[in-house]
């Protein structure tokens, strides 16, 4: 598992969230898990409250995580959505933010978090599209986190120059090699 930090955009700087580190892995069977673990108390932030897992979309607008995955050298990419209630989204796009259809999940994602006073942690785990699932991956991964106040804060492992984009091409910056043949 390999352990990322997460930067705030500057343009949309948090109050109380003051930072997110994000531990990554691929799973045997071709799945991947992302912990999220953000430095911030729960008791501040819109984490809305936990329900059934259910497809909604739109989640962008308060608090959720995100990934974002293509195929090391291609153009068209997934984009996944979690929020702490269990919602998330799956989508697929040809190319920057072209041609988006809803992406086909075999299985739920599993979601999950916990956390105390003054931190918690989102853990997602979600299926790749068998073409995949034993490919060289180059990722995003990226959250907005919105405050009780309605401060939100975009937050990636790299921004492009101007607005909070994490469709943009150059936010694509991990990299996730094709697993092991055993």
């Amino acid at each position: 598992m390999a352990t990322h930090s997460m930067t705030c955009h500057p343009a949309t700087p948090a109050k109380l969230t003051r930072g997110i580190a994000i531990d990554i892995a691929r799973q045997q069977d071709g799945s991947i898990r992302i912990r999220y673990d953000v430095d911030a108390p729960p008791g501040g932030l819109k984490l809305g409250k936990p329900g059934k897992p259910e497809r909604r979309d739109q989640l962008w607008q308060t608090t959720c995580f995100e990934a974002f995955v293509r195929e090391a050298g291609k153009v068209g990419y997934l984009e996944f959505n979690f929020a702490p209630s269990s919602a998330w989204a799956a989508y697929s796009f040809a190319d920057y933010r072209s041609d988006m259809v809803d992406l086909p999940m075999a299985s739920l994602p599993e979601l999950s978090y916990d956390g105390d006073q003054s931190h918690f942690a989102f853990i997602a785990m979600f299926e790749l599209p068998p073409a995949l699932r034993d490919a060289n991956l180059q990722m995003a991964i990226t959250a907005v986190i919105e405050e009780r106040d309605g401060t939100k804060s975009y937050w990636s492992l790299t921004h492009p120059v101007g607005a909070p984009d994490f469709h943009h091409p150059d936010c694509f910056t991990l990299r996730l090699p094709a697993r092991a043949r055993s």
